[in-house]
Formats: structure tokens, C-alpha cells, sequence
């Protein structure tokens, strides 16, 4: 198996704003969302390159988050996941459950997530690469 692209890496963010205004520090850009029931995606690139950090917002949450809980994945696009995860559950790398839409929205390629050998996960994306969703505000913020 030969990932063809890397996509993103995500972060759980408590307060958005201040995420959003610190990597603008950086030099990121705000370039899609893409919003489930309860939570939601800002997606983040340099300029002239990829979209490559995703903020997740927990919708609700209140809590900072944990070094531990704040890492949430890195995303790699595989040209046919399900001859991805056969690949890997061959060396004893399992999905953590089967290739699905995720939010089950039909709309967005199949996913799944798989660990590494320390456990940090990687989400598998179905195709040769990831369109940065274009969802408007999550509804608990529109208004």
C-alpha cells in the first residue's frame, strides 16, 4: 500500500476564534468547513499550499482538552481503501471499524481509521485526494 498524498493533521480546538487567530499568525488560511451534528471542521492551509491542519470543534464542549485527547489524527488519501486496509491487516493493522461515510454522509468519500504501532491514529480517505469541504457555519453558531 502506497499512500498517494498526505491531506491533514487535526487538532480538537476549545475556543475556534482563538485557534483561527493564532495559526492566522502563522500564515494560515481559512479555506472550507464541513459540519456533522455535533461538531464541526476548519480547514487551514499555507499559502499556495494544501489544506493541511483541520480544527475540530466540539460542539458544547467547555472543557480545555487534554494533551492526551488533543490529538486527533493525520489523514492520508489511498487510491482504493478497502486494498489499503487489506494491506495493512495483513501486517496485523486493523481498521478500528469497517470503511464508512463518515457523519454518514453519502456525499464524502469512504474513511477509516487505523493506529499506528503507538497508537496514534490515521485516517484512510478513499480516492486520490481530499476536496476541502465547503459546509457554512455550524448551525449552533449561525445566526
Amino acid at each position: 500500500m502506497t499512500a498517494t498524498s498526505f491531506v491533514h493533521t487535526c487538532v480538537r480546538v476549545l475556543d475556534p476564534d482563538a485557534a483561527l487567530r493564532f495559526y492566522g499568525l502563522l500564515g494560515f488560511q481559512e479555506r472550507g468547513r464541513l459540519n456533522f451534528d455535533s461538531a464541526y471542521n476548519v480547514y487551514l492551509g499555507l499559502p499556495g499550499g494544501e489544506d493541511t491542519l483541520e480544527l475540530t470543534v466540539n460542539v458544547g464542549r467547555t472543557e480545555p482538552y487534554d494533551l492526551g485527547d488533543g490529538y486527533n489524527h493525520i489523514a492520508l488519501t489511498v487510491p482504493d481503501i478497502h486494498a489499503a486496509l487489506a494491506g495493512l491487516a495483513e501486517h496485523g493493522h486493523h481498521p478500528e471499524k469497517p470503511a464508512f461515510h463518515p457523519g454518514g454522509r453519502e456525499d464524502l468519500p469512504l474513511i477509516a481509521f487505523v493506529t499506528d504501532p503507538d497508537g496514534y491514529r490515521i485516517e484512510l480517505i478513499d480516492g486520490a485526494t481530499f476536496p476541502t469541504p465547503q459546509d457554512g457555519p455550524h448551525p449552533s453558531i449561525a445566526g
